[in-house]
């Protein structure tokens, strides 16, 4: 199936982030973590800030038409966590927030800020203890890197320096693990309460994914979001991370297409996963990240695998460029981001706009 990589390379090139978008949100994520580092409100209290969510995992897709694209901005704060309540931290952020922007909302664990073009989630973390703010400071997080520049799958848009000291902090052999060990703090605004949670692990664990899987790792994962967006568009569950999570577990390591990673997660899916599962959260096993799916919501997204698996199979089993094209467009619901067959060698369909940097081997 010489050809499909080409396919799949323009599939996820349509449906990745445009770049106007993405240079939105850059914007917008730059200029708060710089107002958070200058404004006297604040200053005192960061000890650094990093993106968290999709984009920093590398798993992102472009919106529905007439939705806007979120970033999640990590703020690491010295605050006392064994002294300030929960709601007294968000008390302590919020005049910042109201002095920048107009519109904002107190959310369960964080603060939205809404853009005209893009949606900023600012989260507060407290770092509970001085060796662990240590190794944050000297990591390099206030870069804005994402799993592609860790892993080496896209040209980074960072410094050398930077990404050299990043790898350092992600890496196995790093003595430096104090950081594994203890996740960050976050304060919930309606149980008024200081919860753990661990987005560098999740980003250190999907690096490590990525890796193991050849780099194809994220870009399963951005193919299988826009299934479920397109198959299941009324599904409110499993949101964005517990999907890609779930993804996770059940794609195998070693593989060496796109293609091979959807048939194969969806086949484990099938055979081991006919009841929701528990799925301990990275860094933090106390934590279900299924918690908020319900058992009918999950029972709607299985059989909708079940439905779609035999597809993905054929399809990538299929020995003729031809029919395993019309295959995967199946998949996808026959949408216009998966390209429609050409009969021409290569399988290249003509661009809607000019190719990212694309290195070999990510794709098919």
């Amino acid at each position: 199936m010489s050809a499909i990589p080409t396919y799949f390379e323009d599939f996820l090139t349509n449906i990745r982030l445009p770049e106007d978008i993405r240079n939105e949100l850059i914007s917008a994520h730059t200029k708060l973590r710089e107002r958070l580092e200058a404004d006297d409100i604040t200053k005192d209290l960061l000890i650094d800030s990093f993106l968290q969510g999709s984009y920093a995992r590398s798993t992102c897709i472009k919106p529905t038409p007439g939705k806007k694209v979120d970033v999640d901005v990590i703020a690491v704060t010295n605050i006392n966590h064994e002294t300030t309540s929960a709601k007294d931290a968000f008390d302590i952020v919020m005049p910042f927030v109201e002095k920048y922007y107009e519109n904002y909302k107190q959310q369960k664990r964080s603060i939205g800020i809404s853009l005209p073009k893009v949606d900023i989630d600012l989260v507060i973390t407290a770092a509970p203890s001085e060796e662990l703010e240590k190794a944050i400071k000297s990591a390099g997080l206030s870069s804005a890197f994402t799993v592609d520049d860790l892993s080496g799958y896209q040209k980074p848009l960072i410094s050398r320096e930077r990404l050299n000291l990043l790898e350092s902090f992600f890496d196995k052999g790093n003595d430096n693990q104090k950081w594994k060990e203890e996740p960050l703090l976050i304060p919930d605004f309606d149980e008024n309460k200081w919860f753990r949670t661990h987005p560098l692990e999740q980003i250190r664990w999907t690096r490590e994914k990525n890796q193991l899987c050849n780099g194809y790792y994220v870009n399963v994962v951005k193919a299988i979001k826009w299934w479920k967006k397109l198959e299941l568009p009324n599904l409110k569950h499993p949101k964005s991370y517990p999907l890609e999570h779930f993804i996770g577990e059940c794609c195998p390591n070693g593989i060496n297409s796109v293609a091979e990673g959807i048939a194969k997660t969806f086949q484990n899916i099938v055979q081991h996963y006919s009841q929701k599962p528990f799925l301990p959260d990275r860094g933090v096993p106390e934590h279900d990240v299924f918690e908020t799916l319900s058992e009918e919501d999950y029972k709607e997204f299985y059989k909708a695998v079940c439905r779609c698996a035999p597809t993905a199979q054929r399809a990538f089993a299929c020995d003729n460029t031809e029919l395993s094209v019309t295959l995967w467009r199946s998949f996808f619901k026959n949408c216009e981001e998966f390209p429609t067959y050409t009969g021409k060698p290569g399988g290249f369909t003509p661009r809607k706009r000019e190719s990212e940097y694309v290195p070999t081997g990510r794709f098919g």
